[in-house]
């Protein structure tokens, strides 16, 4: 009899990869989204095939499921600037009281649960590149708290449950991701640069583009977050799951350019408040330990999503 795994935040960007990745291993698949952000049809090619099951359900509401569950995987919350920034009090209560249910839920079901927490985490970070053991500094009361600070609390809480119920739980923070499948107003760089290069549009830096973040394809990141809840040994343990190699804003909107064949020019707008200015993952933990690394050149990468957004916009 095959293993259920819920997966929350399910018909999200990464949450519909990964379900469709672990029906592909052969695991039942309770996908549960409120559809905030999230889309029905991220999973409808499986949904279809009767091999994943759509719930639609706010995880802020206690979540009951009558069948055996063996995997929880967390991943329910806005996670673009745009998204929680329009929708803070949904996020904040997505990451506290809807981690809190799923806890839940994982203890009474006698659950692995996994975390997804973020790079965010580490705010604007004095340590670089980021190690699991670097705290972060992040501004509590700053436009981006509602997501930050409510993961720090998750990560808080999850670990709660470990110490004091004994609930294997494992946590990662998922640096920058991309792939197909992102929504084209997501508003995050590769997106918003890709839309704009390929309708030939300004393509919008902020600051002087020196900011620097690291890049993940998506189905790399799907791959780490299998083996972080599918390995033995590491409970309640943390790790870094992304790309390591660094490039500044303005070399991804160049290589975009170059890639799209665009003529849009690049013009520069003034930089957002608390907006990290490095941003690179240490991954030497994971990938000791666990063998994990991503695979997917940047460039492959890009050429991937572009290719998926010129298909859909035919």
């Amino acid at each position: 009899m095959s293993k259920t795994c819920v997966v929350t935040g399910g018909a999200g960007f990464i949450g519909s990869w990964l379900c469709r990745s672990l029906a592909g291993k052969g695991y039942r698949v309770l996908c549960v989204d409120n559809l905030l952000t999230g889309s029905r049809e991220n999973v409808e090619d499986v949904l279809v095939k009767d091999k994943v099951v759509f719930i639609e359900h706010d995880v802020s509401k206690p979540l009951e499921i009558s069948e055996d569950v063996d995997f929880v995987f967390h991943l329910a919350s806005p996670a673009s600037p745009v998204d929680y920034q329009n929708h803070p009090i949904e996020t904040m209560l997505a990451n506290s009281l809807g981690t809190l249910n799923t806890l839940n839920l994982a203890r009474d079901k006698g659950a692995r649960f996994l975390l997804a927490s973020t790079s965010e985490v580490y705010g604007d970070p004095e340590e670089h590149p980021q190690t699991e053991g670097y705290w972060g500094r992040v501004n509590p009361i700053g436009p981006r708290a509602c997501y930050d600070e409510s993961k720090r609390f998750a990560e808080a809480l999850a670990l709660s449950f470990f110490r004091k119920h004994g609930l294997d739980v494992r946590i990662v923070r998922i640096f920058n991701t991309y792939g197909p499948g992102m929504r084209r107003n997501d508003g995050r760089v590769i997106p918003n640069f890709v839309a704009q290069a390929l309708n030939g549009e300004p393509i919008t830096v902020y600051g002087d583009g020196k900011q620097t973040r690291s890049f993940c394809y998506v189905e790399d990141m799907v791959e780490g977050l299998e083996r972080v809840m599918f390995s033995e040994g590491i409970s309640g343990e943390v790790f870094n799951l992304g790309n390591p190699e660094e490039r500044t804003i303005l070399e991804v909107a160049e290589t975009i350019k170059r890639i799209t064949g665009s003529s849009s020019e690049i013009v520069f707008k003034e930089f957002p408040e608390d907006d990290p200015v490095k941003r690179r993952p240490d991954i030497s933990k994971i990938r000791k330990r666990l063998g994990w690394e991503p695979r997917t050149g940047f460039e492959e990468g890009l050429k991937k999503y572009i290719a998926d957004c010129k298909q859909k916009n035919k």
